[in-house]
């Protein structure tokens, strides 16, 4: 059986190098997945769950936006996070999880200055953090 090569590189390190039967991004346009053989590809990423199947398990891997190229049999992810869910700390992801939704308080109050994009997307990235760490949300 053919495997696809999947690399995911944040600014920091290579995240992950493996072999993998499957891969399952969280494209701008929703889930796309790969299979071997998949036509050469680019796309943007969202906040989400990188999913990927080695040895007839499910992996998951949190990524935080960035772009994916499918060429050759090798799926490259640029993102700037990446983490196993072991490596999640679901206190910190709690906290700023708290905190962006106070943000997200406070922005109804237009004079308070709140960018209500960033404070959604922080929102969004710890919710994703948290259920990919089996931690329950605040």
């Amino acid at each position: 059986m053919s495997k696809l090569t999947l690399r995911v590189i944040t600014p920091d390190r290579i995240v992950l190098d493996t072999q993998a039967e499957m891969v399952q991004v969280p494209a701008v346009d929703g889930s796309m997945g790969f299979l071997p053989r998949h036509a050469n590809l680019v796309a943007a990423l969202d906040v989400g769950d990188l999913a990927w199947r080695e040895g007839g398990e499910t992996k998951h891997l949190f990524v935080s936006g960035g772009f994916v190229e499918i060429k050759a049999d090798t799926v490259r992810v640029v993102s700037e996070a990446g983490e196993r869910p072991a490596d999640i700390d679901a206190e910190r992801a709690r906290e700023a999880e708290k905190r962006a939704r106070e943000r997200l308080d406070q922005g109804r109050d237009v004079k308070a200055g709140v960018d209500i994009l960033r404070a959604e997307l922080a929102l969004r990235r710890a919710q994703v953090r948290l259920r990919l760490s089996g931690q329950p949300r605040v």
